[in-house]
């Protein structure tokens, strides 16, 4: 339940059922549970959601949604579940459908991947409390880069050269700890005010601050790799 009553937040779980690198990758069990029983978790642990539901197009993704706590009011349209289909129409359909049905308005919106069974209630809360008490209009969650900065990054050139991604005087050589902090989206929490959706036709707004989370709880399912590593950090945290 949200205790800020002032202010209405939707919880969005955005779970369609294709997926070409990994099959079935949201309902995919990892240590025991589907991998999205892990966000709707996380989206019942949260204080300040005032709802929270699952748009999808798959029935049975639906029905493990359903078993493990979460809403599906309706299904997504196909139209809206295809490889190329961004986030921004998904949202706004899950949104404006909920609000008709429920007849009411929400002030905030945050989309919640399923990807990311790390991301906690707690992180939900925090990242909605930075944000409903500040005077930007977006939350987003990053990570530090680390190791990967973008001053060590490289392309290679039409002529099959190794050439700096950032251009620089010199190669640079200074140890990571020297280098200005530099991160990167997580995945995990994407939030904003509603209005942004409609007038900025974006799920970030123009004045975004960051929610900066750990390594560990930043890591996202994007292949089968991540699926090891993160059952492997599962079973570490028990």
């Amino acid at each position: 339940m949200n205790k800020n009553k002032s202010k209405k937040v939707l919880g969005i779980i955005p779970a369609r059922g294709g997926s070409k690198g990994i099959p079935n990758k949201n309902i995919r069990f990892i240590k025991g549970k589907p991998l999205i029983y892990y966000t709707i978790q996380a989206a019942k642990n949260a204080e300040l959601l005032t709802d929270f539901i699952v748009s999808t197009d798959s029935e049975k993704i639906a029905e493990i949604a359903c078993n493990n706590g979460a809403m599906v009011p309706f299904m997504r349209p196909k139209s809206l579940a295809k490889d190329s289909t961004e986030s921004l129409p998904v949202i706004l359909h899950a949104l404006t459908e909920y609000e008709k049905i429920n007849n009411i308005s929400y002030d905030y919106f945050i989309m919640l991947q399923p990807t990311s069974p790390f991301r906690t209630g707690k992180d939900i809360d925090h990242a909605l409390i930075q944000l409903t008490t500040c005077n930007s209009d977006s939350i987003v969650s990053v990570v530090d880069v680390g190791g990967s900065h973008p001053l060590r990054m490289k392309i290679i050139n039409d002529d099959k050269m190794l050439v700096n991604y950032i251009f620089q005087e010199k190669e640079n050589m200074k140890p990571r700890q020297k280098l200005e902090k530099v991160y990167i989206r997580n995945g995990c929490i994407y939030a904003s005010k509603v209005e942004v959706l409609f007038n900025e036709k974006s799920i970030v707004g123009k004045s975004c601050i960051p929610y900066v989370m750990s390594k560990e709880n930043s890591i996202n399912i994007d292949n089968e790799l991540d699926f090891i590593t993160a059952e492997i950090l599962m079973n570490k945290l028990v």
